[in-house]
């Protein structure tokens, strides 16, 4: 396991360099670059020039990429262009709200989709599996902004029990405050999420009932719950952790338009400012800090299989 996790890291390696050459190059293809935004609309030639030369901006962009990816390694990503303030302490300042915006989202699609795709399963065409499954169309197919709007509408205007704006609070040091400004934002994914989760788990749970260890286990006269529980529901988990793995990798990209409705400080909300103020700095940090984070949750998801399958070996 520990060689897999170091040729895992290893491999890494390549994916981040040619990630960042392409971040970084991207600058070269916005027209205007990041001298527009440095000196303004209305700059003069000279003052143009005096900043392409303080910037280093004149050198070939290999040497530019080559300096700025040695000041990336070591955690350096340059000053924001709008606040002048570290781009790694800016993200550092979203990346929390992020991450406990997107287990609070998780939990709430595996509460409400586990269960669904359990019943409909269990007695597949039936009329319960055909309300279950048109419950998990219609999740999947409305909007969340729009979900979101009818829950700020119902919990905090109409009955006041939530705020409409939410703001990040640290679980740990005020649990109770933490779930008011998370509740509304969570749910508006939680249920769309739960959608994805209630099928992909019910097409694999019917899919392993079908299989000759299945029957024999009945065979054996085993009880149903354990037949279900024990034999079906770990076999059946296997495909299921990855489309968990891919839905929390994608609320660590930011969940855009929920953080928006919400006005949720997460790092989905910062990328949006960035790239709307032009902060190239900003944006080439959060999009690297985002792709590690992807990296870093299929590493785990890998490491999750052993874990629920042991016939699976990594060496």
């Amino acid at each position: 396991m520990t060689g897999y996790l170091l040729r895992r890291l290893l491999q890494m390696l390549p994916v981040l360099f040619l990630a960042s050459f392409a971040i970084f190059a991207m600058i070269y293809a916005v027209p205007g670059g990041p001298v527009a935004v440095l000196v303004g609309e209305n700059a003069s030639p000279e003052e143009i020039a005096a900043t392409i030369a303080r910037y280093g901006l004149d050198r070939p962009m290999l040497v530019q990429y080559l300096d700025w990816l040695g000041h990336a390694v070591r955690g350096d990503f340059g000053l924001s262009l709008h606040s002048r303030q570290p781009v790694l302490g800016l993200i550092g300042e979203r990346l929390p709200a992020t991450l406990q915006l997107a287990v609070a989202a998780i939990l709430v699609a595996l509460a409400v989709g586990i269960p669904v795709a359990i019943a409909s399963a269990v007695r597949p065409n039936s009329w319960l599996d055909r309300l279950l499954s048109g419950w998990s169309a219609l999740a999947l197919g409305v909007p969340t902004f729009w979900l979101g709007i009818l829950l700020i509408l119902l919990f905090a205007v109409e009955l006041r029990w939530l705020p409409s704006a939410s703001r990040y609070v640290p679980f740990w040091e005020a649990p109770v405050d933490a779930l008011r400004s998370l509740m509304l934002p969570a749910l508006t994914l939680g249920i769309y999420v739960s959608g994805i989760f209630a099928r992909f788990l019910r097409a694999s749970l019917i899919g392993e009932a079908k299989q000759d260890y299945v029957r024999t286990a009945r065979a054996k006269g085993l009880p149903e719950s354990r037949v279900v529980g024990l034999h079906i529901m770990r076999n059946a988990l296997l495909p299921f952790v990855t489309i968990v793995g891919l839905m929390m990798a994608n609320f660590i990209g930011g969940a855009v338009v929920t953080e928006a409705v919400f006005t949720y400080p997460g790092l989905g909300r910062l990328v949006i400012q960035a790239i709307s103020t032009r902060d190239y700095p900003l944006i080439q940090g959060c999009i690297m800090v985002i792709l590690v984070g992807y990296m870093l949750v299929n590493l785990i998801i890998d490491l999750l299989y052993a874990w629920i399958d042991p016939r699976i070996e990594y060496h």
